[in-house]
């Protein structure tokens, strides 16, 4: 608490003032407050491409240039300075990130084996006393020396004559480089950087028979990199970008021309090489560790299919094992179609989509969530809400027996299930059971026919209807 109460008394505000002062007399400083526009890209995976646009002037040849407000957490190696006006050129000769920022903590650490001036206040009396004290130490706390006295944690403020020209209020880009004009112009500093991530959350609303949905997209922002940025064109690529770590290459990404206009949104959409980039249609300002939402798109009235699956497995077609379940659970899906002719028709970015329901009273209640994947155009989304709980299954083996095989096979089994599904639903309802059958297989026997949907799947679609149940019984034949 001693060494908290004393780092809250320095003087920050006398520190600040006096950075520039301390700084080489040849050092030229560009502020936030010279910029005229900041473009950001964000990437799916904490990956950001930053364009920071100032005008200033600068020495014709040789400058030392301190570019402040840069993101805290740039990658210093993709950093690329350019002058934007006309016929002038900018020629960078070395670039160091100051990252090491002034904090009071930083202060102390850098005056460690040097004089600083305590000042504490005598609580009874309110005399102020000021001391002149060595740092010795700010391991675990500060150990000072005062006189001839080692002193540990004092309370008091610490002054310091001067703030060390390696510390910095702000992280900054100091580079070295000739400029080919003294005139003012317009220059660009384009960056890599971590710290700035975005997301995508979906809302859907089932209508009241569970045939339509009405789908609202949000993109969350956050900025974690240390600095603002003011009325930034805001740009988020949609993608699985490959990265060689921790180098990352120059260079421009190719682009189709293809963009679409998505109405009632806040966002246009265009293809992006192999990935999709998404542009607010108008500036934001992005502040640093800020959380922000714009609307991605809005759908209504989006056809939707139900589905109950009652899911297997293979482990049981090899083996004797009786009873296989009771009251078995049956997964509920709900699936619609990402086309124009459905009311949406856009490339789809990957989140969560968390889906609700009115209830008689005309509340809206959380019914399930899924994770969705990067969804192209035209592509099926599907979702699991949940298990049923009105609908269930017992699952039995009837039968088991070694069959004869057939060449090339080496050994066959022929095995009997019997799958009562129940339905307490006060309307009928229909579901898909899907069993993966091993091997080379064949139905012999089957009180519902099948579909072979893959080499190794087959599936019954059975009605069941209101409060009732129906009993599938199948035989099969595997051979290994």
């Amino acid at each position: 608490m001693k060494l908290q109460q004393s780092l809250i008394a320095v003087s920050i505000c006398l520190a600040m003032a006096s950075t520039s002062s301390f700084a080489s007399d040849a050092e030229r400083l560009t502020t936030l407050d010279n910029q005229t526009s900041v473009a950001v890209t964000i990437y799916n995976n904490n990956l950001a491409l930053v364009k920071d646009q100032r005008k200033l002037t600068l020495d014709k040849g040789f400058n030392n240039l301190a570019f402040r407000g840069v993101s805290a957490l740039i990658r210093p190696e993709t950093a690329l300075l350019r002058s934007l006006t006309a016929n002038n050129q900018l020629h960078v000769l070395e670039q160091n990130f100051d990252y090491d920022l002034l904090t009071p903590q930083k202060m102390l650490e850098k005056y460690t084996g040097k004089q600083v001036q305590l000042a504490t206040i005598n609580p009874a009396t309110g005399i102020k006393t000021t001391q002149v004290a060595t740092i010795l130490s700010t391991n675990d706390g500060v150990t000072l020396k005062i006189g001839d006295k080692i002193v540990t944690n004092p309370q008091g403020s610490y002054i310091f004559d001067q703030v060390p020209d390696n510390l910095r209020d702000q992280p900054t880009l100091v580079t070295q480089l000739t400029s080919s004009s003294d005139q003012e112009q317009t220059v660009e500093l384009g960056y890599l950087t971590g710290g700035l991530g975005w997301k995508a959350d979906y809302v859907a609303e089932l209508n009241s028979d569970e045939t339509q949905l009405d789908l609202t997209g949000w993109i969350t922002l956050t900025n974690d990199s240390g600095t603002t940025y003011n009325n930034a064109k805001l740009q988020l690529v949609a993608g699985d970008v490959n990265q060689v770590q921790p180098e990352f290459a120059r260079g421009s990404v190719p682009r189709e021309a293809m963009m679409k206009s998505m109405a009632d949104t806040a966002v246009i959409e265009e293809s992006l090489f192999e990935y999709h980039l998404y542009s607010l249609n108008r500036p934001t300002d992005l502040a640093d560790k800020q959380t922000k939402q714009v609307t991605l798109l809005s759908a209504n009235s989006v056809p939707v299919q139900k589905e109950f699956v009652l899911q297997g497995n293979d482990y049981y077609y090899n083996s004797s094992y009786g009873e296989l379940g009771q009251k078995m659970k049956i997964a509920v899906f709900v699936e619609f179609n990402n086309a124009k002719k459905e009311n949406l028709g856009m490339p789809i970015p990957k989140g969560i989509v968390r889906v609700y329901k009115n209830d008689s009273k005309g509340s809206a209640q959380f019914v399930g969530e899924d994770r969705i994947d990067h969804t192209p155009k035209n592509e099926n989304i599907r979702l699991k809400l949940g298990d049923a709980f009105d609908v269930t299954a017992d699952k039995k083996q009837t039968d088991f027996k070694k069959a004869k095989n057939f060449a090339p096979h080496s050994v066959a089994y022929e095995s009997s299930y019997e799958i009562v599904l129940k339905n307490a639903k006060t309307v009928p309802v229909t579901i898909m059971v899907r069993e993966p059958v091993p091997g080379e297989w064949k139905i012999l026997q089957e009180s519902h026919p099948h579909s072979k949907i893959a080499s190794g799947t087959a599936q019954w679609q059975i009605t069941i209807p209101a409060e009732s149940s129906e009993t599938l019984s199948y035989n099969v034949l595997v051979q290994y």
